[in-house]
């Protein structure tokens, strides 16, 4: 057992404790739970949205990528930024607009229809649940390594810890708790970039030259290996930049700040602190890559989650280790918290409160309910994760991208800016996606191995297309009454004026 890590992981959840304790005692309505009553201000928010993503997929899966797949790992750095971009230009403000706690309260504010609202919830949860595998498996790993742990019981560890943020302190506790990470994981970043380069002269150049002459030159270039592998490529940078725009627990972040204009500097911080972040990964990535060995790096783990721990003991002994470790363990927590949040308001406020109950629960109800989803919902996600230790933890997000770019990006940007957009396209398009997207990924090679039957590991360049063709052809070709047309034209106009003002 390492020790030094072990006072640092003990002081970091005894301070994400008190958080959650303070936390707890103005959590007490379904406003507070969900979107902390609408107080978070815009810098708040834009690290929040930051820590939100920057977890297990990003700082031990990317420059894990980067450092066993080079220039194709390379790709995992750079879609985030460009993801949220887009975030910025095209949803930030129509989502606050929009939007009351979920992501379906935008899609039914046009269509006023329980199916759209129950396949909106089920979509949500799917894609959170296969995104929260790959955190609870990058923190598994952390600390079985670390602390000398069976993996399973790490991992059940961090489900406690994770549903004690959630059930007790809400979306209050969660956002102070991604602000926190963000600060730990940004020193420990650039404490590691500085020192790695120091390596080098102070050179990033020198890093990619030096990788270039032990591992050959398609580890900082793309490389023709073949017409799979380059549609692969392109699969999973399609993933990246449009995946995260259907993300629930991305997008009700915006639901968090007092209005449209927060809502846009918050993705305007958020996007920022991305760009400045991705550029140090590669340095990151390659430098390991170097000084590390790629053989010591799969000797470690087998999916190369390990790479930036096995850095941070190289260049910095067993005290940077362990801060590295810890600070990427709270990250991980923090990003688990904010899905938690986005899955349980799915379940307790679509389907429990809107369709089950027919929108007559209590807030009482509808607050004990989001509370006991918000334990089940990771519950079964920790199960799914138990069994899938071997595999890279940023393949297994992106795999959630694809699946929310061919689910949920379709229908929200045509419910704001399609007029002729109707509920039969939004149904069509929305239950195409899911289950065009979830079923290549199971007989794709991740899943079946050499049997699959499916050749990409990521399905997005063919699933993202599919969805979206999947809402123009059911809206185009479902019939509609002219009572219905003059509905939809009203609501329309309504979602308008609210998504832009």
């Amino acid at each position: 057992m390492n020790f030094t890590a072990l006072a640092f992981f003990i002081g970091i959840v005894l301070v994400t404790l008190a958080i959650t304790y303070w936390a707890s005692r103005k959590n007490v309505s379904v406003s507070s739970h969900y979107v902390a009553n609408t107080q978070i201000k815009p810098w708040q928010n834009g690290l929040a949205i930051a820590g939100d993503y920057i977890s297990a997929a990003t700082v031990l899966g990317a420059t894990g990528a980067i450092a066993l797949s080079g220039f194709g790992g390379f790709y995992l750095a750079i879609g985030v930024p460009i993801s949220y971009a887009l975030l910025l230009l095209v949803l930030a403000e129509p989502m606050r607009g929009l939007g009351k706690y979920t992501m379906a309260d935008v899609v039914t504010m046009r269509f006023n229809s329980t199916d759209i609202r129950a396949l909106t919830a089920v979509s949500s949860i799917i894609i959170t649940v296969a995104y929260m595998v790959a955190q609870f498996l990058g923190a598994g790993v952390i600390i079985a390594s670390l602390l000398g742990i069976n993996y399973t019981v790490s991992v059940i560890i961090i489900g406690v810890l994770m549903t004690l943020y959630v059930a007790l302190g809400g979306m209050l506790a969660t956002t102070w708790i991604q602000i926190l990470q963000m600060a730990l994981l940004g020193a420990g970043l650039i404490i590691l970039v500085f020192l790695t380069l120091a390596r080098f002269d102070f050179n990033p150049l020198a890093v990619f030259g030096e990788a270039v002459e032990t591992y050959g030159a398609g580890t900082v270039a793309p490389s023709p290996e073949g017409l799979v592998a380059g549609l692969e490529n392109v699969s999973l940078s399609l993933a990246l930049a449009i995946g995260l725009l259907g993300l629930p627990h991305i997008l009700i972040r915006f639901l968090t700040v007092s209005d449209a204009r927060a809502a846009r500097n918050s993705a305007l911080v958020a996007t920022w602190t991305f760009t400045l972040f991705y550029i140090l990964l590669p340095i990151i990535g390659y430098g390991a890559l170097v000084l590390v060995g790629r053989e010591a790096i799969v000797a470690a783990s087998a999916g190369g989650n390990l790479t930036v721990i096995q850095l941070a003991e190289l260049l910095g002994g067993n005290v940077l280790l362990a801060y590295i470790s810890a600070a990427a363990f709270i990250a991980i927590m923090a990003s688990l918290a904010g899905m938690s949040i986005a899955a349980s308001g799915a379940f307790a406020h679509d389907l429990y409160t809107n369709v089950f109950r027919r929108g007559e629960a209590s807030e009482d109800e509808q607050h004990r309910a989001a509370r006991i989803a918000a334990v089940a919902i990771p519950a079964a996600a920790l199960l799914l994760a138990l069994g899938a230790r071997d595999l890279n933890v940023a393949f297994l997000a992106v795999v959630s991208f694809a699946i929310a770019a061919s689910t949920n990006l379709p229908i929200l940007l045509l419910t704001v800016f399609w007029r002729r957009f109707n509920v039969v396209g939004a149904i069509t398009g929305m239950a195409t996606g899911l289950l065009v997207s979830v079923g290549l990924v199971a007989v794709s090679p991740s899943v079946m191995g050499e049997d699959a039957i499916f050749p990409l590991t990521n399905p997005a360049l063919v699933c993202v297309p599919i969805g979206f063709v999947a809402t123009y052809l059911g809206t185009v070709l479902g019939r509609r009454r002219q009572d219905d047309k003059e509905q939809d034209e009203a609501r329309f106009r309504e979602i308008r004026v609210r998504a832009n003002t």
